[in-house]
C-alpha cells in the first residue's frame, strides 16, 4: 500500500506533466540544449505546452530575447516543426533564421499594429496542434489573458512564447517563465572583432516550481553553450 508520501509525490509529478513538464524520451534529456538554464526548471526539463514570457525593455532586448526563442525553436521545430511568428512592426527578416538552422518556409509571418488583434490571432493560433510553436510580440499582457493562453497550450501541447515590449510597471501573469535577455558582446573571432558568436544574458526571473537564475549563453556552431564552459575549453587548448 503506497504511503501517503508516496501519493503526494505521485500528485506533484502528475501536475508537473499538465504543466508541461513532461519527461523527456529515451537518449533526449537534453531536449532544447540550453545546458545550465535547463536545471533550473523541474526535473530539469525545459517546459513546452506552456507560456514562455520575455520581459523586453528596449529594442535591443527584444532582438537579443527574438534571437534566444529562435535558437530554443531551432530544437523544438526539428521534426518538421511549424511556427507562426506574430510581430507588431516590419517581420523578420526570414532568411536570417538559417543562421539558427531554421528553414524559413517553416515559419509562418503575421504583422499586427493592434494588441487586441495580436492576441486574438496568438490565440487562435495556440488551439491548433499541428503547430509547434506561436511566437507573438505585445505591448500589455494581463492576468486573464495570460491564464487563457496558458489554458489554450495545456489543451493544444503548443509551445507559446510572449516577447512583451513593457517598460512600464510589470503586471502578473499566469506564465510558467518570465524571462529577460539581454544583448552581450561577442568574444573576438580568431582576432577579429564584431565576428563572433551570439552571446546573451539569460535571466530567468521567474520559473514555477523552478529556481530562478542568471547565465552567459553563446550560440557556438548550432547549440547553446554556456560561456564559463568555452573560456575553460579554450583555456585547457592554450594549455
Amino acid at each position: 500500500m503506497e504511503s501517503k508520501k508516496d501519493i503526494i509525490q505521485k500528485l506533484r509529478q502528475n501536475i508537473l506533466q499538465m504543466e508541461g513538464y513532461r519527461p523527456p524520451l529515451a537518449g533526449l534529456h537534453n531536449l532544447i540544449g540550453l545546458g545550465p538554464v535547463e536545471s533550473a526548471f523541474p526535473n530539469g526539463i525545459f517546459p513546452v505546452a506552456a507560456l514562455h514570457e520575455f520581459i523586453c525593455n528596449s529594442a535591443e532586448q527584444a532582438a537579443a530575447g527574438g534571437g534566444l526563442v529562435t535558437g530554443i525553436l531551432s530544437s523544438l521545430m526539428k521534426q518538421d516543426g511549424i511556427c507562426v511568428w506574430i510581430s507588431k512592426a516590419k517581420p523578420l527578416f526570414a532568411p536570417a533564421m538559417t543562421v539558427f538552422g531554421i528553414e524559413p518556409h517553416r515559419v509562418v509571418f503575421i504583422s499586427l499594429s493592434k494588441d487586441e488583434d495580436a492576441l486574438w490571432v496568438m490565440e487562435e493560433a495556440l488551439k491548433c496542434s499541428g503547430l509547434t510553436a506561436v511566437v507573438c510580440e505585445v505591448q500589455e499582457l494581463n492576468f486573464k489573458q495570460s491564464q487563457r493562453l496558458q489554458l489554450t497550450v495545456e489543451q493544444s501541447r503548443v509551445t507559446c512564447f510572449v516577447l512583451r515590449n513593457a517598460t512600464a510597471k510589470l503586471s502578473a501573469t499566469a506564465c510558467t517563465a518570465r524571462w529577460q535577455v539581454k544583448p552581450m558582446p561577442s568574444a573576438d573571432l580568431n582576432g577579429l572583432p564584431g565576428l563572433g558568436f551570439f552571446r546573451w544574458q539569460v535571466n530567468l526571473l521567474k520559473v514555477r516550481n523552478g529556481k530562478p537564475g542568471s547565465w552567459v549563453l553563446e550560440w557556438n556552431n548550432g547549440r547553446f553553450m554556456p560561456v564559463e564552459h568555452l573560456v575553460l575549453e579554450e583555456k585547457r587548448k592554450a594549455g
